[in-house]
């Protein structure tokens, strides 16, 4: 059973990138979301952007693995008992969404508020360049 696990996870990765690829990919699609941030504010939480990238790939994995083995599992204690038990996918998905919200938040925290500026709309800007 531990066979068939594995290949199937072969499977399902060996037609995506790599995870280290997948990760720097997700690390420069945060950084240049974050574009806004301060210079010495974004070289700051570099680090921290790494390990949101890190988690959010990590997070894709962990759901790829709770919908091919669900969120249940066999375990055996002793002998003669048997029973189901949530997985460990599941407890560490739970536990890594809350640390990737709160990461996220962080960093969300760090970029500037954008000033309220009035919207002009264009018979308005028209109207002006007159």
């Amino acid at each position: 059973m531990a066979e068939g696990k594995k290949s199937k996870k072969k499977a399902a990765s060996s037609d995506k990138l790599p995870k280290e690829e997948r990760i720097r990919k997700e690390f420069l699609t945060l950084r240049r979301s974050l574009s806004t941030m301060q210079p010495k504010v974004k070289k700051f939480n570099e680090p921290l952007m790494h390990r949101a990238a890190f988690m959010r790939i990590t997070l894709e994995d962990l759901e790829e693995a709770i919908n091919q083995n669900g969120p249940v599992c066999e375990y055996q204690n002793g002998e003669n008992q048997w029973g189901t038990k949530k997985s460990p996918e599941v407890d560490i998905y739970n536990t890594m969404a809350k640390n990737y919200a709160a990461v996220m938040k962080q960093l969300l925290s760090s970029i500037p508020e954008e000033e309220d500026t009035p919207k002009v709309d264009e018979f308005d800007k028209f109207v002006m360049d007159r």
